[in-house]
């Protein structure tokens, strides 16, 4: 007599459907409700991560490669010392900075010899590279002198939100400028951004009509500037594969929805704002990597700081670092901004 053999057929085969259907929902709604807590308990850990950094003072120093000193770090918090700072986030680019860091240089030198008034400090944050980014940053410093030249080491890769919000936080202009380290927009566009700081400043002022607005620094009016390539986003479209336009066009309707309207283009690494705006803007600010653009003008609305956007050159330069992952890392970061504030999680301080 044969043997019976056992049907080998799937578990889900031998339960009823009401129960195989059963299990399947409970095993859903189980995965979305651990993906949940994961969520808030992330945004809940980046506030109070926030509040710790807000309230501890470090011990922070720039190091002097030619006396040997160390040299203090300022605080947002001080009187302005120069009219403008360049903050230049880098990470390993120890091949695309030293043009940069040239020609940007060689501009504030002329203008510096130009107008009297016009003094100047660039601070290099080294964004914990793995390269030879700092010793390359460290040879501008030796040459034009720490007082104009000065490296922030963050010893480890933080993300580029950190790295320019250290180095706001660390300036001492009256003028925040930030830049990207590959050159891709020239630094004589910062005038352009100037000039529209101090239109805003001006009627800022006139508006407020106080004998007290009269005599106030430019430092002092909170404006933030915003450097974009929006005039150029059709030549962009034509020359970028479809998934890439498909891609950038589904996440600007995102930054719109999060941060609303107002800035057509929130991704140009080339922003200004005056020292109080950035004293505001930059103790606020959360997130350390690719959406913090976005954040700082959720935070211009919610904290009244005007703000205007002005087209600029720019060029792309090889070597870029935004990869296809890095998309759907920004979706996460813009759902991190609209329900960390959204739901009152994480507060903005004025």
């Amino acid at each position: 007599m044969a043997a019976a053999v056992w049907p080998l057929s799937p578990v889900a085969d031998l339960l009823p459907a009401s129960l195989s259907l059963t299990l399947l929902v409970s095993l859903v709604v189980a995965l979305v409700l651990s993906a949940a807590a994961f969520f808030f308990e992330h945004i809940r850990k980046i506030g109070c991560m926030h509040s710790l950094e807000r309230t501890t003072v470090l011990s922070t120093f720039f190091e002097d490669p030619n006396s040997l000193n160390k040299v203090p770090c300022p605080s947002i918090y001080d009187p302005a010392e120069k009219y403008i700072s360049l903050i230049i986030p880098a990470y390993n680019e120890e091949h695309r900075l030293p043009e940069a860091l040239s020609e940007t240089l060689n501009y504030l030198k002329q203008r510096s010899a130009a107008e009297k008034s016009f003094t100047y400090e660039v601070l290099i944050v080294d964004d914990g590279s793995t390269d030879h980014t700092s010793k390359v940053a460290f040879e501008f410093v030796r040459k034009h002198k720490i007082d104009n030249v000065r490296v922030l080491l963050l010893g480890r890769n933080h993300g580029k939100g950190e790295a320019v919000r250290k180095g706001m936080l660390h300036s001492r202009g009256e003028l925040l400028l930030m830049l990207d380290a590959d050159g891709a927009t020239k630094v004589t566009d910062l005038e352009k951004l100037e000039a529209q700081v101090c239109a805003l400043a001006k009627k800022t002022e006139s508006s407020t009509a106080t004998s007290a607005s009269s005599s106030q620094r430019l430092s002092d009016a909170e404006i933030a500037v915003f450097g974009s390539r929006a005039h150029l986003e059709k030549q962009a479209l034509a020359t970028r594969k479809w998934y890439r336009n498909f891609l950038m066009k589904g996440f600007h309707l995102i930054v719109l929805l999060t941060a609303g309207p107002g800035i057509r283009d929130t991704q140009c690494g080339f922003k200004m704002f005056t020292r109080a705006a950035a004293r505001k803007l930059f103790t606020n600010i959360r997130l350390k990597r690719w959406c913090f653009d976005v954040e700082l003008v959720y935070l211009c609305k919610h904290l009244r700081i005007p703000m205007a956007e002005v087209s600029v050159n720019w060029t792309e330069i090889p070597g870029s670092k935004v990869r296809m992952t890095s998309i759907l890392h920004m979706v996460f970061e813009l759902l991190l901004i609209k329900v960390g504030y959204g739901l009152g999680i994480w507060k903005i301080y004025s």
